[in-house]
């Protein structure tokens, strides 16, 4: 069997992750991974499946857009190119960053700009962004691995500095002392 990806966007409502499953079910395909979440009105999905040899992606596609047709969704079928998860360097550290702060202009550009200088990469990015000037309502949870050999005190004094040019609290944590004091 080979992979793909299929992402689905559009006007979230009931029944999308559904009908997407029954198709990929009808045509022999094995869900291995999937994430949606729903930002603001806008449902997006994306799958990762096992399909059979003989299933070609451009026909997959086409009866994808027609199962979903009457959500007027988006759809898109590409060949996975690298089976499983991409190669994480072995010596890399997982980290959560989350900022706090007034809603503006630069503020995602801004911190990720610091991710990428350093060699992050973002695995997981939350950004829930309600409006308006109180610092409660615009909160940003960035999932990011590390190269272990960076300088964390660089890296941390780098973000911080942005971070307080962008109006922001910041905070920095191991992801596992992060999923510890969170644990419910």
């Amino acid at each position: 069997m080979t992979k793909v990806v299929i992402s689905v966007l559009g006007t979230d409502r009931p029944g999308i992750v559904a009908t997407v499953a029954r198709i990929l079910l009808e045509n022999g395909c094995n869900i291995e991974d999937v994430s949606q979440t729903t930002l603001q009105t806008e449902f997006t999905g994306i799958f990762i499946a096992s399909v059979p040899a003989k299933l070609k992606p451009e026909h997959l596609l086409k009866g994808l857009q027609t199962g979903v047709k009457p959500f007027g969704l988006h759809v898109l079928v590409k060949p996975l190119e690298t089976p499983g998860r991409p190669p994480v360097p072995s010596a890399s550290d997982p980290f959560v960053v989350t900022t706090v702060g007034p809603d503006r202009l630069g503020l995602v550009a801004g911190i990720t700009e610091v991710m990428a200088r350093f060699g992050g990469n973002i695995t997981n990015l939350r950004a829930a962004f309600r409006g308006g000037d109180d610092p409660k309502r615009n909160t940003m949870i960035y999932e990011v691995d590390l190269p272990g050999d960076i300088d964390h005190k660089a890296f941390r004094e780098a973000l911080q500095e942005r971070a307080a040019a962008l109006g922001l609290d910041l905070s920095l944590q191991h992801r596992d002392i992060f999923e510890a004091i969170h644990r419910v």
